[in-house]
């Protein structure tokens, strides 16, 4: 089975996401299984409420179901959202039915998965309401090892679009690609000749630099912790020669002034590398 079923929709295939909550309790369960849950009553069933302690966007719920189903099969998760929709504070996400020793056993590790991805669906989320629909955000390719598909399905559900998802999926010309080499408008030719269908992006740091190379057949020009009057600039420089993106410092405070410029795109490394997970619970 492939590890996802479509790049543009990123829906995650069963079997994948089952390995990954395989390994997240062989972590939790090493070495020798839940040693307090297992002082409980064995046969005792029970019904558990997920619910979210704040406003959000939910995600990962597959990964909570498979969780359960991988440590007792009769364990019933019953989803009361869908992933990528809007939870307030005290909305019931899903109802968990079975044996209450088997359900603590999994309770952290399922929490864990839909914690972290509904809060990186909700910060994308605010971050897409703040620059308006004619700016895309997106992520990159700043995710935490090993967890890059899972974080980057978490930005589309919060409304953000995915940058590369590895090193060969498009051209992306930085700063030290450019510092290794004396001239870069020769790093951007041999990329333009050996591209094969592939988008190429140049990162620039101020607006000479990208005169320099303004006219050459590359795709989208990235221009990194530029002012927003610099920008602006760029952006017109620009034109409709290459599709446009901005990067470098973004946060929730300067959002709407980098969108102001008429950028197309805001890459923002923050909704995948630091952040904070959805307050969730289960509640007896």
């Amino acid at each position: 089975d492939r590890q996802i079923k479509s790049v543009s929709k990123i829906q995650l295939s069963k079997n994948f996401i089952r390995n990954t909550c395989k390994l997240a309790l062989a972590e939790d369960l090493y070495p020798s299984g839940d040693i307090t849950s297992n002082l409980l009553d064995n046969n005792s069933i029970r019904k558990i409420k997920l619910i979210s302690n704040e406003r959000g966007i939910i995600g990962g719920l597959e990964f909570a179901k498979q969780t359960f189903n991988l440590l007792d099969k009769k364990i019933k998760f019953i989803s009361k959202k869908k992933d990528g929709s809007s939870v307030n504070k005290g909305s019931v996400v899903a109802v968990v039915e079975g044996k209450i020793k088997n359900i603590l056993m999994g309770e952290r590790v399922a929490l864990n998965f839909v914690s972290h991805i509904s809060g990186i669906a909700t910060k994308t989320n605010q971050f897409v309401k703040k620059a308006g629909k004619r700016t895309k955000i997106c992520c990159t390719r700043k995710t935490i090892p090993n967890l890059r598909v899972i974080q980057k399905y978490a930005v589309k559900l919060g409304g953000g679009t995915n940058h590369r998802f590895n090193l060969s999926d498009e051209f992306l010309i930085k700063d030290n690609h450019i510092a290794s080499s004396k001239k870069f408008e020769e790093i951007i030719k041999k990329a333009i000749k050996s591209k094969k269908g592939r988008k190429i992006t140049v990162e620039v740091d101020n607006l000479k630099q990208f005169k320099k190379i303004n006219g050459l057949k590359f795709d989208r020009v990235l221009f990194d912790n530029m002012s927003p009057k610099n920008l602006k600039a760029g952006v017109k420089l620009a034109k409709k020669l290459y599709e446009t993106e901005a990067s470098g410092g973004v946060n929730l405070k300067n959002i709407k002034s980098i969108a102001a410029s008429g950028v197309n795109r805001i890459s923002v490394g923050a909704i995948t590398h630091s952040v904070a997970g959805l307050d969730l619970g289960l509640n007896l």
